[in-house]
């Protein structure tokens, strides 16, 4: 990724209400924090309604237990002429020692829409 598109984050605490049957983050509470930073990331840039069209190579390295603070780290991978890729990354942290580890990873095709739902041009930002 370029460094001229900064990344973007959000934090999450992993209460029991997030968990699985092992007191462990439910993945799919996972995906849907994911898709909403893609979400932020692509919006953030095409300043224009977008939507997921698809999420690709998400792996779960290492589980996520309650009580964990989590950190989703998004950035813009590649610019098409209608959508935005943005790669996700997940941190867990445990409050108490300070072990991060890199938890889950994936992208996230966005597509930029019209008012009718349409594929639409990305714009270009124009500066400042």
């Amino acid at each position: 990724m370029s460094s001229e598109f900064p990344e973007t984050r959000i934090v999450e605490m992993v209460f029991p209400n997030h968990t699985n049957s092992y007191d462990q983050l439910f993945g799919g509470y996972a995906l849907s924090l994911m898709d909403k930073l893609a979400f932020i990331v692509a919006s953030r840039y095409a300043r224009t309604p977008v939507v997921t069209a698809s999420s690709d190579k998400i792996e779960f390295r290492s589980p996520v237990k309650e009580g964990d603070l989590i950190e989703f780290v998004g950035r813009i991978e590649r610019i098409g002429r209608t959508s935005i890729t943005v790669d996700i990354e997940m941190y867990s942290e445990n409050l108490i020692s300070g072990a991060r580890a890199l938890c889950t990873t994936g992208k996230f095709m966005m597509v930029a829409v019209d008012a009718d739902g349409k594929p639409t041009p990305v714009q270009q930002p124009t500066g400042g």
